[in-house]
C-alpha cells in the first residue's frame, strides 16, 4: 500500500471513529430520564378537581381549656400520571406551622403526600370555635385546607362549704392567700397569656359571677360609685387592704402583668359602664 492509500485509510478510519462516538453520545443522551420540570404558570390559579385526592380537607378536633396546641395531620394523593409538584405550604398566621419536606416537594404519579400542622394555642386563646386555614400551592393551582377547634368547657371545681368557709378565713387574715396552696389551683388557672374578657372569666369571674356568690364579694355590675379605666386598674392592681379581694399586680405579689392588668380595665369598663359621669375616685 502507498503512502496515499495509507493515509486515506487511516483518514476513513478516523472519521467512522468520530461517526460512532458521536452515535454512541446521541444513544446515552436518549437513554437519560427526563427531568421533570414544573408549570409555574397556574400556581396562583384555584386547583381544579381530579389533581389532587385528600383524606379530608376540613379536620376537626376538641382541645381542653388548659391544653398548648392542637396538632393534624393532612393525607392527599396525586391522582394524575404526571408528577405533583407542591411549591409551598402556608399557614394563614403565625400561630400556626406547618411540618413539609423542602420545597419545591415533587409527588410521583399516584403517589401520596403527607404534612403535619400545629396551632398554638397560648396565642390564639380557649374560648369558642377557632378555624384556621393552610393554603397549599402547586404546580396545578393552590388549595386551602381548613381546621377546627372546639373548645371543650373548663372543668369547674366543687368545693364544700367546709373548703369555702376555710378559703374565705384564710383570705381575711391574708387576702393574698387565694394565690398560695390549694387557693392557687382556681386563681391562678389558665391566666398565663390571657387578656381582657378570657383573663376576666378565668380570674375574675370564679368569685364576682359564681353561681353561690359569698356575700362580701361584691356584684361589679351593681356598683353605686363612678367608675372608669383607672378605678379598676387601681383596684386589680393594689385590691382593697381590709378586705379579701386581692392585689393581683406581680409588683404585689399577685400573678398579672401591667398589659393583663390594664387589658382588664378596658374590659370591665366596657362590661359595666359607669352609674355616672362623675369622675371616679
Amino acid at each position: 500500500m502507498n503512502c496515499c492509500s495509507r493515509f486515506f485509510f487511516i483518514a476513513c478510519l478516523s472519521v467512522a471513529a468520530g461517526i460512532f462516538s458521536a452515535a454512541a453520545q446521541n444513544s446515552n443522551m436518549v437513554a437519560t430520564t427526563p427531568v421533570y420540570v414544573p408549570d409555574t404558570t397556574h400556581q396562583n390559579e384555584p386547583l381544579p378537581d381530579g389533581i389532587i385526592t385528600w383524606d379530608a380537607a376540613l379536620k376537626t378536633t376538641n382541645a381542653a381549656t388548659d391544653q398548648d396546641a392542637a396538632d393534624f395531620t393532612f393525607n392527599f394523593t396525586n391522582l394524575m400520571t404526571t408528577p405533583l409538584t407542591v411549591f409551598s405550604v402556608h399557614p394563614q398566621c403565625h400561630c400556626t406551622t406547618a411540618d413539609v419536606p423542602p420545597t419545591p416537594w415533587t409527588i410521583p404519579p399516584g403517589g401520596n403526600g403527607s404534612f403535619k400542622a400545629r396551632v398554638d394555642l397560648n396565642v390564639t386563646g380557649h374560648m369558642g370555635t377557632l378555624f384556621k386555614t393552610i393554603t397549599v400551592t402547586t404546580d396545578k393551582g393552590m388549595k386551602s385546607v381548613m381546621m377546627r377547634i372546639d373548645f371543650l368547657p373548663p372543668v369547674v371545681i366543687k368545693m364544700t362549704d367546709e373548703q369555702k368557709a376555710a378559703g374565705i378565713a384564710a383570705s381575711k387574715t391574708d387576702r393574698q392567700a387565694v394565690f398560695r396552696g390549694d387557693c392557687a389551683t382556681c386563681h391562678t388557672k389558665n391566666i398565663q397569656g390571657r387578656y381582657g374578657q378570657e383573663l376576666f372569666k378565668n380570674a375574675c369571674a370564679i368569685c364576682h359571677e359564681a353561681e353561690n356568690r359569698a356575700t362580701i364579694v361584691p356584684d361589679l355590675g351593681k356598683l353605686t360609685v363612678p367608675t372608669n379605666e383607672d378605678f379598676w386598674r387601681t383596684w386589680i392592681t393594689y385590691g382593697k387592704p381590709g378586705s379579701v379581694m386581692p392585689a393581683f399586680a406581680k409588683s404585689q405579689g399577685g400573678p398579672l402583668d401591667d398589659l393583663q392588668i390594664a387589658s382588664l380595665a378596658q374590659f370591665l369598663t366596657t362590661l359595666h359602664p359607669s352609674v355616672t359621669n362623675a369622675p371616679a375616685k
